[in-house]
């Protein structure tokens, strides 16, 4: 298993270049938090264009779980808007494969599976706004042990758009209240990568019973005395979507494992 660190330390004027080869290579088969510091990680959705309207309009309904960085031309694998030489269908460590809304395999190349009907949609990730909490001295516990955050299904309900709708699916990570209030500032300068929190306190008033369980793995949190749980939306939410509307055929990212762009973080942050 390669480690982040190892990607993000190879010398190159396109960290970001490296770790795709990396990953395509299949030398990086793992999560991608930690590499190409400094640039935007995207979750992905790919739909037949028959759904790709009505996706791309609850993508635009939907900002907070869904903020969309590009749309691919169908059939297209590449997103030139969002990096040199990027295949998706290579370029992510891990996939989902869903026909009729049912997961048929996970995969770490989906050449076999692509159509000339398909969309690439990728999304803002939250990589992008916890860098920028690290950089501003706001502990993140789930990076100190080299893992992901806790991620849970709500109760909220996302606009519908046509065939699409769902719940939103939110990532947390506990602070104490002086770092969630930082938090609240910082992420908000990020509304392309989920900006501001969606709920902090209570997780049951979003449906969420215990904190222990997670559908989509990630790191068990670590709560102390004083902290508060704070959620942002999650870019897993289009697989809730996905399970609940049943499209013929989708493929997303496996959890954690992104497609690492050449748009730096820095790009999207609102001053």
């Amino acid at each position: 298993m390669q480690n982040p660190a190892a990607v993000s330390s190879l010398n190159s004027s396109n960290p970001a270049r490296d770790a795709r080869l990396a990953i395509r290579s299949g030398e990086h088969n793992t999560h991608t938090g930690g590499v190409a510091p400094g640039h935007v990680q995207a979750n992905m959705v790919i739909l037949p264009k028959e759904y790709a309207q009505e996706f791309q309009t609850y993508c635009m309904l939907n900002p907070k779980p869904c903020p969309l960085l590009a749309v691919g031309d169908a059939g297209d694998p590449s997103l030139p808007t969002l990096g040199e030489d990027i295949d998706v269908r290579t370029d992510l460590s891990g996939y989902r494969v869903f026909e009729n809304g049912k997961e048929i395999e996970v995969a770490s190349d989906i050449t076999s599976y692509w159509r000339d009907d398909l969309v690439s949609f990728p999304l803002g990730c939250s990589l992008s706004f916890e860098e920028a909490l690290v950089q501003h001295g706001v502990p993140l516990y789930h990076r100190q042990r080299n893992g992901r955050p806790a991620t849970y299904v709500t109760n909220i309900d996302t606009a519908a758009a046509g065939r699409f709708n769902g719940k939103m699916v939110v990532s947390m990570r506990a602070m104490s209240a002086a770092d969630a209030i930082r938090a609240i500032q910082i992420t908000t300068r990020f509304p392309n990568v989920h900006g501001a929190p969606v709920h902090i306190g209570d997780p049951e008033a979003i449906g969420i019973e215990d904190l222990d369980y997670q559908q989509f793995g990630g790191t068990p949190p670590q709560m102390r005395p004083y902290d508060v749980p704070v959620f942002w939306a999650c870019g897993i939410t289009p697989q809730i979507v996905v399970e609940t509307v049943k499209p013929s055929f989708c493929i997303t990212h496996l959890a954690g494992r992104m497609l690492v762009t050449d748009l730096l973080n820095t790009d999207l942050a609102i001053l």
